[in-house]
C-alpha cells in the first residue's frame, strides 16, 4: 500500500511539473501566425455606371478584409499581375522596429510585374480599424485598397458589449478616369478637377446594403479611403455612438453625423431602434462645391418598405461645426487598449518637450509645373529606397536634415526631403495650413496625441489651449484652412517613416517627406535587421541582405 501511495504521489508530481511547463510555454509562446495570399490584377467594374479598369485584389473591389488579433504575425504574400511595379502599404499599422516592411517607396522596393513579395508584419500592441492601399504613383485612385481589423485579445476588456454585427465601410471619392489618364494630365501640367462622385464599398447610389435586426446593436468601421475630399457619414434616423478612432477607445459620445477626413478611420455603434423599414446611409463630401453625395441602404430584416424620400441633411458648410466636433473626441482614460492597463496610464502632458517642429504646406509652380511642398521642400522620389540607402550606407541618395524644422517661406524647390530625429525623444509637431483647403496628414510608424487645433497662426502661446489630459491618439489628423493642428509624439520606433498629405495628388506632387528616427545602436531590441527576402533595387541592386 505504501508503494502504491508513493507511486501515486510521484505521478502527481510529474503531472504537476508537466502542467507547469505547459503553462510557461503558453505564457511565453510566440504569437499566432496568419498566412494571407493577395493576387493583384486589373479587372472591369462599373463603380459609377461607367466601364472602368480597376485594381482588384483576389478578384475583389475593394480587396479582401484582413482580420487579426493583437500581436498576431501576418505573413502576406502579394503577387503582382499588373504590367507595372506595385506596392502595398498598411495605413495605421505601426511596423514596430521594422520600417523595411512599411511598403512605401522610401522604405521598400516595388514588386516587379509577374513577381511576388512576402511581407512579414506584426500587429504589435495594436487594436482597431485600419486599411491597406497601393502606395506607388496614383494607383490608389484605381482601387487596390481593403480593410484591416485588429481585434483585442480574449482576456483584454473592451468598453462595450459585443455587437450583433460588425460592418466595414470603405468610403471615399472616385474618378471616372484611370490612374494612368490622371498621371498623364499631371505630366502635361494640367490640374485635375474634383472627383466625379463618391463610393461606399466600391458601389454607387444604393449599391450596398447593411442588414440589421430591430433592437440589436451593430458596429460600423468607417474609413475614408478617398484621394481628394473629406466626407461626412450619417444614417437617417439613427445616432452614431463613437467608440474607437484608429486604435484608441474614445469617450462614447453620440453624433448625428461624423466628419471623416482623408485617411482617417472611426468605429461607431448604431442601435437598430427605429421602425423596421429601410433607411439611407449617406456619405457626402465636405467643403466642396458642388457637394458630392452617395448612399447605401440600412435594411431591417423584416422590412418590406424600400428607402424613399429626402436624404437626411448634412452639417453646415462652416468650418466651426467640424472643428467643434473634432474637439469633442476624447480618449477613454479608464478603458484598456491592446494591453490590460488603462489607456490613460501614460501621462503625456507631464513629459518635457525636447523639440518643436513646425510644418507649413504650400502650393507652387516649379519649372512651369504644379507642385506642393512642406517647408518649401517639394519631395522627389529617389532612385533607391531611403531605408535601403541607410542600411547599406549608400551615399548620395538623400541628405539628413534636408527639410528644415520650421517654415522658411522661401520659394519651393525640389529635393528628396528627410528630417533627422533622435530615438527616444519626445517632440511636438505643429502643422500650419495657410491655404484655403482642409489638409490631412498621416505619419507612418506612429500614433500621436492630437493636443490642439484652432484657427490662425500657431505661436508658443497657443499651448495654453492644449488638451494635456485625454487627447485621442491616432495616425492621421486634419488641419483646417488658415489654421493649425498640434501633436505630441514619443519617438520610440526606430526607422524611416513617411509623413504625407493624404490628398493623393498633393502627395504625388511633393507634399510629403520622410522622418528618420535614428539611433547609433545596432541592437535588435531597437530595430530589426533587413528582411532576408527584401527586394533590392536602384543602387542597392546586387547587394546582399543577411544570411539568417
Amino acid at each position: 500500500m505504501r508503494e502504491c501511495k508513493s507511486l501515486s504521489f510521484s505521478t502527481l508530481q510529474l503531472l504537476f511539473l508537466l502542467l507547469l511547463l505547459l503553462l510557461v510555454n503558453v505564457i511565453y509562446a510566440e504569437s499566432p501566425y496568419r498566412f494571407i495570399y493577395l493576387k493583384v490584377h486589373y479587372g472591369i467594374r462599373y463603380p459609377m455606371g461607367v466601364r472602368q479598369n480597376v485594381i482588384l485584389i483576389n478578384g475583389q473591389f475593394p480587396g479582401p478584409q484582413i482580420d487579426c488579433v493583437t500581436n498576431d504575425n501576418l505573413i502576406i504574400s502579394v503577387h503582382n499581375y499588373l504590367n507595372e511595379p506595385f506596392l502595398l502599404s498598411w495605413n495605421g499599422l505601426q511596423q514596430r522596429r521594422n520600417s523595411f516592411e512599411d511598403g512605401m517607396p522610401g522604405t521598400t522596393c516595388p514588386i516587379p510585374p509577374r513577381r511576388n513579395f512576402t511581407y512579414i508584419l506584426q500587429a504589435k500592441d495594436q487594436i482597431g480599424s485600419f486599411y491597406y492601399f497601393p502606395s506607388i504613383g496614383l494607383h490608389k485612385v484605381s482601387g487596390g485598397f481593403g480593410a484591416i481589423r485588429i481585434y483585442s485579445r480574449p482576456r483584454i476588456p473592451v468598453p462595450f458589449p459585443p455587437p450583433a454585427g460588425d460592418f466595414t465601410v470603405l468610403a471615399g471619392d472616385w474618378y471616372k478616369k484611370s490612374h494612368r489618364q490622371l498621371g498623364r494630365m499631371l505630366a502635361r501640367g494640367r490640374n485635375i478637377h474634383m472627383p466625379d462622385g463618391l463610393l461606399i464599398n466600391g458601389r454607387g447610389w444604393n449599391g450596398y446594403t447593411f442588414t440589421v435586426e430591430q433592437g440589436r446593436t451593430y458596429r460600423f468601421r468607417i474609413s475614408n479611403v478617398g484621394t481628394a475630399t473629406s466626407i461626412n457619414f450619417r444614417i437617417a434616423g439613427h445616432k452614431l455612438k463613437l467608440i474607437e478612432v484608429e486604435g484608441t477607445h474614445t469617450m462614447q459620445t453620440s453624433y448625428t453625423s461624423l466628419d471623416i477626413h482623408l485617411g482617417q478611420s472611426y468605429s461607431v455603434l448604431v442601435i437598430a431602434d427605429q421602425p423596421p423599414v429601410d433607411y439611407y446611409v449617406v456619405v457626402s463630401s465636405r467643403f466642396t462645391k458642388p457637394v458630392l453625395t452617395t448612399t447605401a441602404v440600412l435594411h431591417y430584416r423584416n422590412s418590406w418598405k424600400k428607402v424613399s424620400g429626402p436624404l437626411p441633411p448634412g452639417p453646415t458648410t462652416q468650418i466651426g461645426w467640424s472643428l467643434n466636433q473634432a474637439h469633442s473626441i476624447r480618449m477613454n482614460l479608464s478603458a484598456s487598449g491592446p494591453r490590460p492597463n488603462p489607456q490613460g496610464s501614460y501621462h503625456y502632458g507631464l513629459i518635457k518637450l525636447q523639440r518643436t517642429i513646425v510644418f507649413a504646406n504650400s502650393a507652387a509652380y516649379i519649372n512651369q509645373r504644379q507642385r506642393y511642398a512642406i517647408n518649401s521642400v517639394s519631395y522627389v522620389q529617389a532612385d533607391t529606397p531611403l531605408k535601403l540607402a541607410d542600411y547599406f550606407n549608400i551615399p548620395g541618395v538623400y541628405s539628413p536634415n534636408s527639410v528644415p524644422s520650421y517654415p522658411t517661406w522661401r520659394p519651393a524647390y525640389l529635393k528628396t526631403g528627410v528630417l533627422q530625429t533622435d530615438y527616444r525623444t519626445f517632440i511636438e509637431i505643429v502643422f500650419q495650413n495657410e491655404e484655403d483647403s482642409v489638409q490631412s496628414y498621416h505619419i507612418d510608424g506612429y500614433a500621436f496625441f492630437v493636443v490642439g487645433m484652432d484657427g490662425g497662426q500657431w505661436t508658443p502661446r497657443s499651448r495654453a489651449s492644449y488638451n494635456l489630459r485625454d487627447a485621442v491618439t491616432r495616425s492621421t489628423v486634419q488641419v483646417y484652412p488658415k489654421a493649425w493642428t498640434a501633436i505630441y509624439m514619443s519617438l520610440d520606433n526606430v526607422g524611416m517613416w513617411n509623413i504625407r498629405s493624404e490628398n493623393w495628388v498633393r502627395q504625388y506632387l511633393g507634399q510629403q517627406l520622410y522622418m528618420r528616427v535614428w539611433t547609433p545602436s545596432r541592437s535588435w531590441r531597437d530595430e530589426y535587421p533587413i528582411p532576408k527576402n527584401a527586394l533590392l533595387c536602384g543602387r542597392a541592386r546586387g547587394r546582399h541582405t543577411r544570411p539568417i
